[in-house]
């Protein structure tokens, strides 16, 4: 697909967990852990995902301290404005500085019943309002065994394409919902191939070189013992963290893989 070199990319889903004083507390301890540890900013994106009430305070203080993590909501609405309680806009992320938005979260899929059109409309959305989306693809253990390793994920992300412009900016995350919060993560051959299939359908939807630059991102039970192991794949580029990104030391050394395992 051509050589390129892609940023790569760590990504803290916080769920619901946190209230906005305890989410300020975290950045502001994640930030000093960084810096007391020397981590060259920029050698690694870092997004945070906080839960919507978390948003302001959070982009005010990386404003504030200039801090350089990138801020991501959990959701986005597939409506712009209207008669939708309890939904929110991308409009309304974009006047907060958010930059990523998550789409198709296993637990979205699961709990709130969001199939791929769903997916496809706040795929759309985000990128109506400036958004990056974080399309997120996976199989269960019974899709596993009943298809084979990348053919849900493939149809999932197939559909999110549907009609996007070649010079669409996405992140693509492969997260097998058999490995989140199981403690027992895929194995990063496996990772790498379900990737290398994710990579080629983006070269099929949006071409070759949409393809080579477009981060895909690994998720289930990420931590730093094994981060590394999976950034070592070609076509794995970052990682989507769920448990281990409310823990700062721990966070903090999956961001900083490149040293403490010297890859």
């Amino acid at each position: 697909m051509g050589a390129v070199t892609r940023t790569p990319f760590i990504a803290g889903n916080w769920k619901m967990n946190l209230d906005h004083l305890q989410a300020v507390a975290l950045v502001q301890k994640l930030h000093w852990t960084l810096r007391d540890a020397k981590h060259e900013s920029g050698s690694v994106e870092v997004a945070l995902f906080p839960p919507f009430t978390d948003l302001r305070p959070v982009q005010t203080l990386i404003d504030a301290d200039k801090i350089p993590f990138a801020l991501g909501a959990q959701d986005i609405s597939t409506h712009d404005s209207g008669a939708y309680t309890g939904e929110v806009s991308g409009q309304f992320l974009a006047k907060l500085d958010v930059s990523y938005v998550i789409i198709g979260h296993s637990e979205r899929r699961e709990y709130h019943h969001e199939g791929d059109d769903i997916v496809a409309a706040k795929t759309q959305a985000a990128l109506r309002h400036g958004l990056v989306p974080v399309i997120c693809v996976g199989e269960t253990a019974a899709d596993l065994e009943e298809y084979g390793a990348s053919a849900v994920p493939v149809k999932q992300l197939g559909i999110a394409l549907e009609g996007l412009s070649a010079d669409a900016d996405i992140v693509v995350a492969y997260e097998p919902v058999w490995a989140i919060g199981s403690g027992q993560a895929a194995t990063p051959e496996q990772a790498q191939e379900v990737a290398a299939a994710l990579r080629a359908v983006i070269a099929d939807a949006l071409g070759v070189d949409a393809a080579a630059r477009t981060r895909i991102l690994y998720g289930g039970s990420v931590k730093s013992s094994n981060i590394a192991s999976f950034l070592r794949e070609p076509d794995v580029d970052g990682a989507l963290v769920g448990g281990a990104s409310l823990v700062a030391d721990e966070f903090a050394a999956i961001i900083r893989f490149q040293k403490h395992v010297g890859v």
